[in-house]
């Protein structure tokens, strides 16, 4: 079965920078969507930013101008470079992967996501 693997998460203050990255194994198509969501403590999981195997990009309002979404298919790995990281940025993220034919979607997902990481920590402190 596909398996996604996130690293990077960590805790830091606020203005300063973090790279996460997805390592994506298990499958033998290459997705056509991969993306980033985050969930903070008592609110629902939405959606960061995402990339396509086109190359288009879609973010969060949130997010635009301080973060950038990459990928590099020969090694499986997506990755969320986070910069100017505010308070409300605290949150759990989460790498997502669709299977073949989708694509990015207004609002920083992908028009489907059926495999998941297990997550990993940022927390912004002011």
């Amino acid at each position: 079965q596909v398996q996604l693997v996130e690293s990077g998460g960590g805790s830091v203050q606020a203005g300063g920078s973090l790279r996460l990255s997805c390592v994506a194994s298990g499958y033998t198509s290459r997705p056509y969507c991969m993306g980033w969501f985050r969930q903070a403590p008592g609110k629902e999981r939405e959606g960061v930013a995402a990339i396509d195997n086109y190359g288009r990009t879609t973010y969060d309002d949130s997010v635009k101008g301080r973060f950038t979404i990459s990928q590099d298919n020969a090694k499986n790995t997506l990755n969320l470079q986070m910069n100017s990281l505010k308070r409300e940025d605290t949150a759990m993220y989460y790498c997502a992967a669709s299977s073949w034919g989708q694509t990015v979607a207004p609002g920083g997902g992908c028009t489907e996501t059926r495999y998941w990481g297990q997550g990993t920590q940022v927390s912004v402190s002011s």
